[in-house]
């Protein structure tokens, strides 16, 4: 499952643009909406540290959080952000309202376990196809992330979606049977191991 939701205290924003949205990030807020679920869209204003923090934690946009606007609270998961590219700060955030019933789609990252007990030990190389997964699932019920198990992987073996257990109710975007990762021989061969002694030594 997804981290522990959170919630952050948001002001509802009478002014958009341009302007407003720089005086906001003046003052230390982040410009961000709330769409979706057939209503209205709200405009409102966060508090940057709360958002950086949260950003920074990992885990933010495939985590459901609740939004206090004045005393009203909503469900919603992050969809979007934008960073200023030259300053690196942030300058907006789009969120989305999801109930219990709410299909979103979502990347989910992939952490590998077992290493050890694969060829990657003997000097194979673990090649990463897909660093996220993105799969269509319910709001309330996104993994946090998947674990490939590569115990017994070979050289030359590829992980594909197939041998991932999805948890149920989650579905893969893509439909076919596609790489996660490949198990490949570095540049210059996997490493024997060192030969027994009066071995392969070179003749005079």
């Amino acid at each position: 499952m997804s981290q522990e939701t959170y919630e952050l205290k948001a002001e509802a924003r009478e002014r958009v643009g341009k302007g407003s949205a720089r005086e906001l990030r003046r003052n230390g807020l982040i410009p961000a909406v709330i769409y979706g679920d057939k209503q209205a869209p709200i405009s409102i204003a966060l508090n940057t540290n709360e958002v950086t923090k949260r950003i920074h934690a990992g885990g933010f946009m495939t985590t459901v959080a609740t939004i206090d606007v004045g005393g009203q609270k909503y469900k919603v998961l992050p969809k979007d952000y934008q960073r200023d590219p030259v300053r690196d700060f942030m300058m907006h955030v789009d969120f989305l309202r999801v109930s219990g019933n709410t299909q979103v789609t979502v990347e989910i990252p992939v952490h590998f376990i077992n290493e050890e007990k694969s060829q990657v030990k003997i000097g194979g190389v673990l090649n990463i196809v897909r660093h996220t997964i993105e799969v269509q699932c319910p709001a309330d019920a996104i993994p946090e992330f998947f674990n490939i198990d590569l115990t017994g992987k070979k050289i030359g073996d590829s992980i594909h979606i197939s041998e991932v257990t999805l948890p149920k109710g989650v579905t893969t975007v893509i439909d076919r049977d596609f790489t996660v990762a490949t198990i490949v021989a570095p540049a210059a061969g996997v490493e024997e191991e060192a030969p027994a002694e009066g071995e392969g030594e070179a003749e005079a």
